[in-house]
């Protein structure tokens, strides 16, 4: 069972505080496994993904890759206090480094980061057992 466990994913509704908005719901990424796949070959994004890293994670190790992407993503990065230190729409076979070190990347379905208003400095709401 405790194998199964890091294969599964939790699944949360993200809320921007500062703004009052929802930026819907997403399952968590939080083993080396889970992190690894991602949303690679995903045709259609049902629910975003929170990819939950290691602490003590570098500006560049907090970097992203869309290989095997199938559809473009708006990408929002957290520190450990949910609050947005950077945030980008990417297509796939894209790479991006975050401006700062990220605790939480959240990868939703293009057009929510405008949909929502979110921006750098906004504070997030999101919580899980295993976050």
């Amino acid at each position: 069972m405790s194998r199964l466990k890091h294969i599964l994913m939790s699944y949360v509704f993200i809320v921007n505080k500062t703004k009052g908005s929802n930026l819907g719901n997403a399952d968590v990424a939080d083993s080396f496994f889970s992190r690894f796949k991602g949303l690679m070959m995903v045709k259609s994004l049902k629910r975003g993904l929170i990819l939950k890293l290691p602490s003590q994670r570098s500006r560049r190790a907090s970097g992203i890759h869309m290989f095997f992407m199938r559809i473009p993503l708006d990408i929002i990065f957290t520190d450990s206090e949910k609050k947005v230190v950077d945030k980008v729409t990417l297509d796939p076979w894209a790479t991006y480094t975050p401006i700062a070190p990220a605790k939480y990347i959240i990868e939703l379905e293009k057009g929510k980061l405008a949909e929502s208003n979110t921006e750098i400095g906004d504070e997030l709401d999101f919580s899980c057992e295993s976050l």
